[in-house]
């Protein structure tokens, strides 16, 4: 299957995530949604994300997961084009606020990861733009 993921992330502490030689993002403790997609395999790119060791980092999102003190508390996902993929990001981005240019380096977006003032608020937003809840495995 392939669609529009939204990952629900709680970020315990305040921390600064470096990417890569130019990029270092600080984030405050709270609640973020990041929004990914994948073209062939939507439930095996979930399960890398839900997996914390034993992976290589190719995207922003690697580096926050791999960071003491994240976890992806819930997700959410849509069967659809990658397009949906920047137009949930600019969607999200008039109830929360964007980490600027996190996750959205092969697109226009200002970014695909959003610092939401509680988890009820992100879970709304996310079922209202119509995705659907995923029952996340044990970690």
């Amino acid at each position: 299957m392939k669609g529009v993921y939204v990952l629900a992330i709680y970020v315990n502490k305040s921390l600064n995530v470096k990417v890569c030689a130019q990029k270092n993002f600080s984030l405050e403790e709270g609640f973020y949604a990041y929004i990914g997609s994948a073209q062939k395999n939507l439930e095996k790119r979930l399960m890398r994300h839900f997996t914390r060791t034993n992976k290589k980092c190719f995207w922003h999102i690697d580096r926050l997961l791999a960071a003491d003190g994240v976890s992806v508390v819930k997700a959410f996902y849509k069967e659809a084009e990658k397009s949906e993929e920047c137009r949930t990001a600019q969607s999200l981005g008039f109830a929360a606020f964007p980490v600027d240019v996190f996750g959205c380096s092969d697109c226009g977006c200002r970014s695909h990861l959003f610092h939401f003032s509680s988890l009820s608020l992100l879970e709304n937003a996310c079922l209202e733009l119509g995705f659907k809840p995923i029952v996340l495995p044990c970690q």
